[in-house]
């Protein structure tokens, strides 16, 4: 795309959907990294289909541990893009 044809308003479009796709590509990586690194860490044996109560537990305190980054990470992410 040859930004120099567009109006201001047109090139700010532009960069603010190109840094929203970055944003949404970093959570969505983000995202899968928690279910692998979870899941590595909690389920140490292969009980089937199902989780034990000790896998649930070490589940949710895993996800919620890495919510809590992204949710740092969102922020700082969207002050970043304040600044700009």
């Amino acid at each position: 795309m040859d930004m120099s044809k567009l109006t201001p308003e047109q090139q700010q479009a532009v960069m603010v959907q190109a840094q929203n796709e970055a944003n949404q590509q970093i959570m969505q990586t983000m995202m899968d990294s928690m279910i692998k690194s979870c899941f590595d860490k909690c389920v140490t044996t292969s009980s089937g289909d199902r989780l034990d109560s000790r896998e649930q537990g070490c589940m949710a305190s895993c996800q919620d541990r890495y919510l809590d980054v992204r949710t740092v990470v969102q922020e700082a992410l969207q002050k970043r893009q304040g600044m700009s």
